[in-house]
C-alpha cells in the first residue's frame, strides 16, 4: 500500500506523513527502497523527500541501499553523491569501517557488483580522509575485493602531495602485494615524488622494477628522471636517460627540453644548454616562455645582462609575453648591478602588463636599495609589500636588516630580529651571518661573540661564513689568539674553511708579521681541495711586500702568472716591484 502511494506520487497522503513521523521511519524507508530497487529514480525521489521529513534522519542502511540501487542502475554520479553525503554526515560519529561493513552487508539488494565499493573508496580520498581510505583498502582486501588501479593511484597521488612518503610507500607496497596491478601512472606518481625529494636510488629501483614488470615508461616517467638526475648535477646520467627515452620511442616534448636546459643552466653548462635549444627548434618544437625565462635567469645569475636583455627582446619579438619569473630575474640582476632606476622601469612595465610582484621581486628591490644606502625607499617598499598582502620571509627581513647594519642603525636592525622571533620566522644562515657581520662591522666584537655563543646554545650550527667573519674581525682588531681559536674550532667541527676564510687568515697573519705561518696556510689550501684565487694571492703578495720579503713575493707573483688565471695582473707587474 505505501509503495503504491509512492508510485502514485501522493506525498501528502496522511499514511505517508504518519510513516515519516514514526520512530520506525528509517526502517520502513529501507524496506520500501528494496521494493523499489528496479525503479531507481523513484527510489531516489523517495530517499530525498524522506530525508527532510524523518526527524532522526536516514539510517546508514538506507544510504547503503540507495547507493547499491543507483549504482546497479548505472546512475553513478547519484550513487557517488549519496556516499559522499553519508560519509560527511557521519565523520567523527560513525567510523568509516562500520559504514563499509553496512555497505558490504547490503550488497545483495541488487545483482552483486563491486563497483560501488571502489566508488566508496574514491569518495574517501576525494574528501581527504586518507587514513580512512587506506583502512578501507585493507578492509576490502579481506573481502577479496579491491579498488580499481585508478582509484588507488588517486590515493597515492594525494598522499604524495601531502608529503607523507612513509604512508605512500606502505600503500604502494600493499598495492603491489595485493593487486590491483600498478600501471604507468602508479609508477609515475612514486618516481616523480622520489625525484623531487632527491631520492634517486629509490627512483632508479622503481624504474627498473617498472620495466621488469613489463610496464612501459612514458614521457612523464623519463621527464621526472631527467629532472631528478639533472638537479643533483648528475648530468651524464641525465643525458643517458634522455637518449634511452628516444631509443624507447618516446619523442621529447617542450617539458623535456626545458628540463634539460634548466638543469644545464643551473650547473653553468651553457654550451650544452644551447645545443638542446637548437635541437628543440630543429625538432619543430617552439621554445616557450619557460625556455626563454630559463636562459634569461641563467644569464642574469652570471652577470651577463646584455645577453639576458637580448633574449628578453627576442621572446617578445616572437609573440611570447614575459611572466613574473622572467621580470624578477631581470629586476634582481639590475639591482645587483646597482642599476635601480632600470630595475624600477621593469617593475612599472611588469605592473602595466597586469603581473604582480612576488616576494622574490620585493626582496631583490630591498637588497638593491639597502646596498645603496637608500633605506627610506627600502622601508617604503617593505610597507608596500605588507599592504599588498605578501608575508615577508627570512630573506626579505635579512635584506632590510643588512641595510640597517650597513648604515650603522643597530637598534633598527635588532628590532627586525625581534619581529622575526615574534612571528616565528625561521632565521636562516644568511640572517645569522648578517647579524654577526653587522656587529663586527661596528666594532662590537664582544656582542658578536655573545650572539655566536647564543646560536650555539640554541643548537644552531654556525656556517663557514659566520666563522670567517669573526676570524677576519678578530685579526683586524689585533686579537690574533681569538682569531686562531676560531679557526681551530672551525676545523675541529669539520666545517670546511673556504677560499674567503683563507684570504682573511693570510691577510690577518701578514698584518701581524706572521708571514711564515701565512705561507703554511697558503700551501695547505690544495690539501683540502681549494685553489688560491686572485684575492688570496693579493693578500699574500701584499703581506710579503710590506714585511720586506720581496724575493718571496716575486716568486708567488710569478707562480700566480704561470697559472694563467690572472691576466689582469700583467699590467700591474712593473708597478708592484718598483
Amino acid at each position: 500500500m505505501i509503495t503504491e502511494l509512492v508510485r502514485e506520487g501522493r506525498w501528502d497522503d496522511f499514511r505517508l506523513s504518519r510513516l515519516f513521523s514514526s520512530d520506525l521511519a528509517p526502517i520502513w524507508v529501507s524496506r520500501i527502497l528494496v521494493e523499489l530497487k528496479h525503479e531507481p529514480r523513484l527510489a531516489l525521489n523517495l530517499f530525498d523527500r524522506a530525508k527532510t521529513r524523518i526527524s532522526v534522519g536516514h539510517a546508514t542502511e538506507s544510504y547503503c541501499l540507495i547507493a547499491h540501487i543507483l549504482f546497479c542502475s548505472r546512475m553513478y554520479n547519484d550513487a557517488r553523491n549519496v556516499l559522499k553525503e553519508l560519509i560527511s554526515l557521519n565523520k567523527g560519529v560513525v567510523p568509516c569501517s562500520e559504514i563499509l561493513d553496512v555497505l558490504w552487508s547490503t550488497r545483495n539488494v541488487c545483482i552483486p557488483g563491486f563497483g560501488v565499493f571502489d566508488s566508496f573508496f574514491s569518495v574517501l580520498v576525494d574528501l581527504g580522509f586518507l587514513d580512512d581510505a587506506y583502512g578501507c583498502f585493507l578492509r576490502l582486501r579481506s573481502f577479496n575485493v579491491l579498488p580499481k588501479t585508478r582509484s588507488c593511484n588517486y590515493l597515492l597521488d594525494r598522499l604524495v602531495k601531502a608529503g607523507n612518503l612513509d604512508f605512500s610507500w606502505q600503500c604502494f607496497e600493499d598495492m603491489i602485494a595485493s593487486g590491483p596491478s600498478p600501471n604507468v601512472y602508479t609508477y609515475n606518481i612514486m618516481i616523480g615524488y622520489l625525484c623531487k625529494e632527491g631520492d634517486l636510488d629509490a627512483a632508479r629501483k622503481l624504474f627498473a622494477q617498472m620495466k621488469e614488470g613489463r610496464v612501459n615508461p612514458d614521457i612523464v616517467t623519463y621527464n621526472s628522471l631527467i629532472d631528478g638526475t639533472g638537479k643533483l648535477g648528475e648530468l651524464q646520467e641525465m643525458t643517458s636517460i634522455y637518449e634511452e627515452m628516444k631509443e624507447a620511442g618516446c619523442s621529447p616534448c617542450a617539458v623535456t627540453y626545458n628540463t634539460l636546459i634548466n638543469c644545464l643552466c643551473k650547473h653553468k653548462e651553457m654550451d650544452s644548454a644551447f645545443g638542446y635549444l637548437n635541437e628543440m627548434k630543429s625538432s619543430g618544437i617552439k621554445p616557450n616562455v619557460v625556455t626563454y625565462s630559463t636562459f634569461i635567469d641563467a644569464f642574469c645569475k652570471e652577470g651577463m645582462l646584455q645577453e639576458a636583455i637580448k633574449f628578453f627582446i627576442d621572446m617578445r619579438r616572437v609573440g611570447l609575453l614575459p611572466n613574473e619569473f622572467t621580470y624578477t630575474s631581470l629586476i634582481d640582476a639590475k639591482c645587483k648591478a646597482g642599476k635601480m632606476d632600470e630595475a624600477f622601469k621593469l617593475v612599472k612595465e611588469m605592473l602595466e602588463l597586469g603581473l604582480k610582484l612576488n616576494i622574490v621581486t620585493y626582496t631583490a628591490l630591498l637588497n638593491g636599495l639597502c646596498e645603496q644606502g637608500r633605506l627610506r625607499e627600502a622601508e617604503d617598499i617593505f610597507k608596500l609589500l605588507l599592504k599588498n598582502g605578501i608575508t615577508p620571509n627570512a630573506k626579505s627581513y635579512t635584506a632590510l636588516m643588512h641595510g640597517y647594519m650597513k648604515s650603522k642603525r643597530l637598534d633598527d636592525a635588532m628590532n627586525i630580529l625581534e619581529q622575526m622571533k615574534e612571528k616565528n620566522i625561521v632565521q636562516n644562515e644568511l640572517l645569522h651571518g648578517t647579524v654577526v657581520w653587522g656587529l663586527c662591522n661596528q666594532g662590537k666584537l664582544e656582542d658578536a661573540k655573545n650572539y655566536f655563543d647564543e646560536m650555539e646554545g640554541q643548537g644552531i650550527e654556525a656556517t663557514s661564513v659566520v666563522y670567517t667573519t669573526l676570524i677576519d674581525a678578530f685579526f683586524k682588531a689585533g686579537k690574533s689568539t681569538e682569531a686562531r681559536d676560531m679557526l681551530d674550532e672551525m676545523q675541529r667541527r669539520n666545517i670546511t674553511p673556504t677560499v674567503v676564510t683563507y684570504c682573511a687568515v693570510i691577510d690577518g697573519l701578514c698584518s701581524l708579521g706572521c708571514v711564515e705561518e701565512a705561507i703554511v696556510h697558503f700551501n695547505n689550501m690544495p690539501n683540502i681541495g681549494l685553489q688560491p684565487n686572485l684575492m688570496v694571492y693579493t693578500a699574500l703578495i701584499d703581506g710579503l711586500c710590506k714585511n720586506l720579503f720581496l724575493e718571496a713575493a716575486k716568486t708567488f707573483f710569478d707562480e700566480m702568472l704561470d697559472r694563467g688565471s690572472f691576466k689582469e695582473w700583467s699590467n700591474r707587474r712593473s708597478k708592484m716591484f718598483v
